[in-house]
């Protein structure tokens, strides 16, 4: 959804995000089933609800990949030790303390790797024919040029896009969902406010983001993590009369 393209300014904070992991896994281990282990896809809507429960518990434990099979088995035991009212193994409040410190450290040591990773990504991109990088290291390419007015970074407008990684995942996607979006040139990553504003309406351009101008070393986990490159496809549709 545009969520994705929000700057981190407007974006949940780090602190944000971290009380709302604990909140979720709290959630987990509030409702999670006391039956134990069992195999076999949910049937019930009940089973399909606490399905749903530990697929969203697993989105929020993207952000700490790679994760071990041991210790996936932890977060397994952590559940089974509150719903079977055992004595935890590691006290709440100390388990916060820790999860905000591994959250950082993999967060940081993510975005090393994927820095590497992207550089070579942003050279080849920058190398393409009729690629344009500027300053701020934002890649454009012109594939349509438009006839229309240019936008101003505080304009409102009307686009389609398709987000992809480095790797081609698409993350993100109006065209796919068959709705273009609306919204100002100054509540998004800088990537947008400057590729956009270098566009014309009725133009489409592929915008190459490096993660400083767009989500940093902290990402959009699950789907964009830190220090990701990013790729765009976008097409200005019009500006929005305010």
């Amino acid at each position: 959804m545009i969520s994705f393209m929000l700057h981190p300014t407007i974006r949940t904070s780090g602190a944000a995000k971290v009380a709302g992991l604990i909140a979720l896994i709290g959630l987990s281990l509030a409702l999670a089933s006391a039956a134990g282990a069992q195999t076999g896809a949910p049937k019930t809507d009940d089973e399909k609800a606490f399905y749903a429960i530990g697929t969203a518990l697993a989105g929020n434990l993207q952000q700490f990949k790679p994760i071990s099979d041991r210790e996936l088995e932890l977060v397994v035991q952590g559940l089974r030790d509150v719903v079977g009212d055992k004595v935890l193994a590691v006290e709440q409040q100390e388990g916060g303390n820790l999860i905000r410190t591994m959250m950082q450290a993999r967060q940081e040591k993510s975005a090393q790797l994927e820095a590497s990773a992207a550089t070579a990504f942003l050279t080849a991109e920058a190398a393409k024919s009729g690629a344009k990088k500027t300053a701020s290291g934002l890649i454009i390419t012109q594939l349509k040029p438009g006839n229309g007015a240019t936008p101003a970074a505080t304009d409102k407008v009307r686009v389609h896009y398709h987000g992809t990684l480095r790797d081609g995942t698409v993350f993100d996607s109006s065209v796919d969902r068959g709705q273009p979006a609306e919204f100002a040139l100054n509540r998004v990553i800088p990537c947008w406010t400057e590729g956009v504003a270098l566009m014309k309406v009725g133009g489409k351009a592929r915008l190459v983001c490096p993660a400083s101008i767009a989500y940093g070393n902290r990402g959009a986990p699950p789907r964009i993590m830190p220090g990701a490159a990013l790729a765009f496809e976008v097409e200005l549709l019009e500006i929005v009369k305010k």
